[in-house]
Parts: C-alpha cells; sequence; structure tokens
C-alpha cells in the first residue's frame, strides 16, 4: 500500500479511504450475518458515491485556482487526486472479490441465486418481458436512447447506465430507472429462489428488440458529479432562497468521477469519453452494475433471518413516567445513549412541553432532520399553542437542504419563528432550551447531545444526550441561543465549551494541564472519543504531550491525520477504530486532571471546520453517577477486541488480537444497559 502520510500528518482523504476500507472489512467479515454483509457493501458504495461528489472536487476545485495559491492550499493535488483514484481501483476490485467470490455462492448456500439475464430460464425470460413492459417501460425512452458518437450527450449525476455499441457509429445509452425497486424476485422454482437485477431485465428486453443481437454486449456506465452548491456571495440577500435555487444545479456539475465497466473495450471507451466530455484522469475502473447503494434494498424471500438477531433499544427510566419529565430533570440530571437507550424521552420531553401551560419558550437547533417524525410534529404542536417557538435550522446540511427548508417552513406556518444559516458558518450544535414559569419564578431546562435530533438516526447511531436543569449550564445555552438570536456577539459561558468562541482554547488549556501535570511526574492521561481528527493545531498539541509522558488513548471512527507510533512523536498515543452493527458518533473527551477527572460529550470532533468554523457546544458531565456510566462504556470501548482496529503508522487496519476475553463492545454495551434495568 502506498504511503498515506509524511512524517506528522496522514492526508485527511487518503485516511477515509482507510475508514471506508474498514467498512469493507466488515462486509467479509463472516462473524457478521449474510445481508449485514450485503449491507456493508452498500454502506461502502454509498460512503465512496459521497466522497467523489465532495472531497473530490473540493481538490479539483482547488487545482484549477493559480498556482501561487494553490500551494497554501493543498501540495501537490494532481499527486493527491492520482492516489485517491489508485487507493480506489484497489477497493472496487475487493468489492467485487466479495461480492463475487463470497456473498453471490453464500447466498445460493441458502437457496437464493443472483443470475443475470444469459441464465434466465424460458419461465423467467417471459416474467422478464412482461415486468419490463408494465413496469419499465414507462421508465425507459428506448426511442431516445440511440447517439451518434458525433454528438454530445449528458448523463445525469449518480444515474446507473448500460450502454452497447450500435453500427453507423452510433451507440445506445439506457439509464437505469431510480423510481423501482433495483431488484426482482422471479418466482419460485423447486426450494430455489432466483432474484435478478432490473439491469438484466432491460438488457434482455433490449437484446430482443434490437437486430445485431450477436454484436451486442452491455456494460455499465455511471458519473458522479460536483455537489456543492458554490453560493456566489453568502454575505447579501437572502441565503436559504439561494440555496433553494442551486439545489438543481447539483445534478449538473463537474464530473469528479466516471465508472465504467472493466470489460469495456478500450476503441468504445476512446470513443464514449468524447460523447460524455470526460478525460482519462476522470475514469475509474468497476464491474457489470454500479449503484450498489441499492443493496440496501436486496431481497431475502426465504423465511430465513440472515441478519443480526433484534436488539430493540432499551426503555430509559424517564419514560415510565413522561408527565413527569420536567420534575425528573429538575431533581437530577438525565443521561440517555442511543440506540442502546430508546429516543423516546427526547421526543417526550418535547411533546410535553408542547402541551405544558406553565411552558412559555422552546429554542432548538435542527441539523439533519427526519422527513416525517412525532419530534417534528411536536415542535409545530408547541407553535400552534402558542409557545414562543424558536428554531434555529441549518439549510446547509448538505444532502438535507430540501428537506430541512421544507420543515422550516412547515414550522413557520404554525407561528414559530424560524431562523435559517449563517453566511460562512454552520450550527452543527444539537441542543434544545426550555422555560417554564411557575408562579412568579422561571425555570430552565436544557438537553445538550452529540447527536441529531432525528428518532431515525437515533435507532443507528450510538450516540449520548444529557437533559439537565442546572442553573450555570442553562444559563449558558441561554447565551448560545441568544447568539444564534442575533441578540449577543460572544457568548461568556461559564461551564459550556462553545466554538468558535471558548471550544479550542479550553480544550488547549486542559491538555496543556495534562502536560503540566506530567512533567511533575504524575500520572497525566486524555482518552478521547471522535468521529474524525484532524485539525493540526490540536494533533500538534497531543504530539507535545506525547513528549512530555502523557499517556493517550484515542478512539476515532473515520479520518485520522495524527499519526501514532512515532518514537519522539507519538509512541505514547494508541489510536483505534471501532465499526459494527451500530455506526460510533457520540463524542467523549476525558481528562485526567491530577486525579479529578474531568469528562465532557458534545458535538464537536477536532476538525478545524468544527473548532473553528461551526457553532458547536460541549457540555461537562457533572454528575457522578452518568460520569460513571460513561467511563464504563469508554473502558468496554478500549478493550474491543473482536471489532476494533489498530490505526498504526501505515494505517493498515489490523484487527486488535489479544488472549483476552473476547469483547464486542456494542454488543457488550447493550448487555451492560440490559443489566442495569
Amino acid at each position: 500500500m502506498a504511503k498515506l502520510y509524511n512524517s506528522e500528518y496522514y492526508h485527511r482523504d487518503l485516511s477515509w479511504l482507510r475508514f471506508n476500507h474498514r467498512v469493507l472489512q466488515e462486509a467479509q467479515d463472516k462473524r457478521n450475518p449474510l445481508y449485514e454483509r450485503i449491507k456493508f457493501l452498500a454502506i461502502f458504495s454509498s460512503n465512496l458515491d459521497e466522497f467523489f461528489k465532495v472531497r473530490v472536487s473540493d481538490i479539483r476545485q482547488i487545482k484549477d485556482i493559480d498556482k501561487p495559491l494553490r500551494k497554501k492550499l493543498i501540495t501537490k493535488p494532481n499527486k493527491v487526486l492520482k492516489e485517491i483514484k489508485s487507493q480506489v481501483e484497489i477497493q472496487q476490485k475487493e468489492f467485487g472479490r466479495i461480492l463475487n467470490e463470497e456473498i453471490i455462492p453464500e447466498l445460493k448456500l441458502n437457496g437464493i441465486n443472483l443470475i443475470g439475464y444469459r441464465d434466465f430460464s424460458e419461465s423467467q425470460k417471459q416474467q422478464a418481458i412482461d415486468y419490463f413492459n408494465s413496469v419499465l417501460k414507462p421508465h425507459i425512452d428506448v426511442a431516445k436512447s440511440h447517439h451518434s458518437f458525433d454528438e454530445s450527450v449528458f448523463v445525469e449525476n449518480e444515474a446507473s447506465y448500460i450502454t452497447t455499441k450500435l453500427s453507423n457509429n452510433q451507440f445506445q445509452l439506457v439509464k437505469i430507472p431510480a423510481e423501482v425497486d433495483r431488484f426482482i424476485v422471479f418466482n419460485k422454482e423447486g426450494n430455489e429462489y432466483y432474484i435478478t437485477f432490473i439491469d438484466d431485465i432491460i438488457k434482455y428486453n433490449l437484446y430482443l428488440e434490437n437486430d445485431d443481437k450477436d454484436l451486442l454486449k452491455y456494460y455499465a456506465i455511471k458519473i458522479s458529479r460536483d455537489a456543492e452548491l458554490y453560493i456566489e456571495d453568502e454575505l447579501s440577500g437572502n441565503l436559504a432562497e439561494k440555496i433553494k435555487a442551486s439545489l438543481p444545479k447539483r445534478n449538473k456539475g463537474q464530473a469528479t468521477r466516471i465508472l465504467i465497466d472493466e470489460r469495456m473495450p478500450n476503441a468504445f471507451q476512446n470513443k464514449l469519453k468524447k460523447s460524455l466530455d470526460v478525460y482519462n484522469a476522470d475514469i475509474i475502473m468497476g464491474g457489470t452494475y454500479h449503484n450498489f447503494r441499492d443493496l440496501f434494498g436486496f431481497p431475502n424471500p426465504t423465511e430465513t433471518n440472515l441478519s443480526f438477531k433484534e436488539l430493540p433499544p432499551l426503555e430509559h427510566p424517564l419514560s415510565q413516567y413522561p408527565e413527569k419529565i420536567f420534575e425528573t430533570i429538575e431533581q437530577k440530571d438525565q443521561l440517555l445513549h442511543f440506540p442502546y437507550q430508546s429516543f423516546e424521552p427526547v421526543i417526550q420531553l418535547i411533546e410535553q412541553a408542547a402541551v405544558d401551560s406553565t411552558v412559555t419558550t422552546i429554542k432548538m437547533t435542527m441539523y439533519r432532520l427526519a422527513k416525517d417524525s412525532r419530534l417534528n410534529q411536536a415542535i409545530a404542536r408547541a407553535a400552534e399553542n402558542g409557545k414562543k417557538v424558536i428554531v434555529f435550522i441549518e439549510v446547509k446540511a448538505r444532502f438535507d437542504e430540501s428537506n430541512n427548508l421544507k420543515w422550516g417552513a412547515i414550522f413557520k406556518s404554525k407561528g414559530a419563528k424560524v431562523i435559517y444559516s449563517y453566511p460562512g458558518i454552520k450550527v452543527h450544535s444539537k441542543i434544545l432550551y426550555i422555560e417554564k414559569k411557575v408562579e412568579s419564578e422561571i425555570k430552565g431546562f436544557c438537553y445538550i447531545g452529540t447527536g441529531n435530533f432525528n428518532e431515525n438516526t437515533a435507532k443507528l447511531y450510538t450516540d449520548f444526550g444529557l437533559m439537565t436543569a442546572h442553573k450555570k449550564i442553562v444559563a449558558d445555552l441561554n447565551k448560545v441561543f441568544l447568539v444564534l438570536e442575533g441578540k449577543m456577539i460572544v457568548p461568556k459561558a461559564k461551564k459550556l465549551l462553545v466554538s468558535p468562541f471558548s471550544l479550542r482554547y479550553r480544550f488547549i488549556d486542559m491538555v496543556e494541564n495534562e502536560i503540566a501535570i506530567a512533567k511533575t511526574g504524575k500520572r497525566a492521561y486524555l482518552i478521547l472519543k471522535m468521529n474524525s481528527l484532524q485539525d493540526k493545531e490540536m494533533i500538534d498539541l497531543l504530539y507535545k504531550a506525547n513528549n512530555a509522558g502523557v499517556k493517550i488513548k484515542l478512539i476515532i471512527r473515520g479520518m485520522c491525520s495524527l499519526v501514532p507510533g512515532i518514537e519522539g512523536q507519538s509512541e505514547h498515543i494508541e489510536v483505534i477504530s471501532i465499526l459494527d452493527r451500530f455506526l460510533e458518533h457520540g463524542r467523549v473527551y476525558i481528562f485526567g486532571n491530577g486525579g479529578k477527572e474531568k469528562l465532557f460529550i458534545g458535538s464537536a470532533d477536532w476538525m478545524t471546520r468544527n473548532l473553528s468554523h461551526r457553532i458547536e457546544v460541549v457540555t461537562p458531565v457533572l454528575d457522578a453517577d452518568h460520569k460513571k456510566t460513561i467511563r464504563d462504556i469508554i473502558n468496554i470501548e478500549l478493550s474491543d477486541n473482536v471489532k476494533a482496529r489498530i490505526i498504526d503508522e501505515h494505517q493498515k487496519n489490523e484487527y486488535v488480537q489479544n488472549n483476552l476475553e473476547e469483547v464486542r463492545s456494542q454488543f457488550s454495551i447493550y448487555d451492560y444497559f440490559l443489566a442495569e434495568k
């Protein structure tokens, strides 16, 4: 594998590709049930699509900048793009090998046969004709699918096509319709089930309609395009309206990746490239099918369970008496951990606030909203009931812009005050503030989370949420909302860490404190759990702490630009990454503090964008019981020797292996909460 780093930092995008390699490892891991492995193939494919639409497009935009400025932004973008292409092609081949040599044979062992059109039985051929005519044909304009190589042809973003070379300097290009299921299940034959891609249904019917049957060979092709919206001036006019107007342009952006069936002859490729206006640098060789994210919907026609056994979210004690939720929070902070525990208390908190006559004010931030949910409905109901509802909606949450705008309009129509994105900064914090007026007293309550207010992702992402009535935390959070409302410039928080105002500097102070403790010869340590670690200032600080003797343990799910295990730089830094059935998403920051351990949770990774260009909120966990719970969970994760990978200086993604008792942390954490019931 190529060298992905200099002596100090991994390149963030190449490191991200190593994260996606870990996803691919899960597809290969036979400890996962068969259909979960198929799902990991879908995740890998979906991740890679977004990577090319976002990250590769960013690098390519930098590539077009004048050289003097480009040098300040990135080193040798052509070299980076070349390495990305090389790594992706290696992973694409591995993907194909896993699918064709492992997944498909194991499906067959379970009586499920994935077949192509050349394998159709006579009965299946007739079913293919019937399905094409009744379901697919209305979505396919065969008459307009023939093109001359001399004309320019536009291929839609992220759509999958099949193409074939025809006679008379022509080719056929047919889009696979996204409006219908990608797979169909043929009638059962004996004890066997047969499934095919709709691609093959289309190929078979096109084959029947063409005269040059002996010449026909179909190849898959797909183009990913730049997904940035490129708002020219965020500082003037209505930013939300500008974003709304720019969304249709996303599908017409510059090509960033062209996936071509590796079986396509070079002569056909060269003529096709000219018609599609693409270049060799854009091309990555792929397989017979594209858009494998559709594997999320791969059918299981058998009665056999080939997925994970259910781990239903456990009821949180708060859910037992939702009508007393405010009194319970007032008596003691409440900690929730999704998806091990139910998201229900968060919904109930807002539902109770919507109907409680003493609740006067509800303020919250929303980053990625569910398409429809009880939580969203409760916010609308609160506004209808005359509460002062202020909702800050981040419409620059990539790929969720349309849905966020839709709900913003709904909330506004119900009487809520809706504030949309600020120019040049994203609001990524997950915070809720509620005021109650009881007689003459104003009581404040708040929720600070590591994940979105989204009950769907709360079933898939591991996140923490803290509900508290702690007066200083409540006062701090109110200041954050006053900033969002434009009524305050800087929130001088006493307990909360808030970016871009104090978060970086407070973290720096706490790391420097560990360094000072280590220099006295006392035990000093840091334990940090994040999605990503990229900010060079913070990485340099961790290197400084390493050299002072601070022991550092990191749990980093995704990209990690820190290079561990280098003598005189990072030999005291251990990094692991955990991938399993749930997506690790919670951020936890632990500082030894000379025996008086400090523990925080929040929404911020140690990336420059989070620390300097986003509004993030991190809260201390003050309740001793909750600190113990989080510490126990982190200890379980640090003990994982089943699904944890070692992030070493080469990012080889080797699994943690030892002779200790087997710990698969996500299952062990579920058992931990189960034992507490």
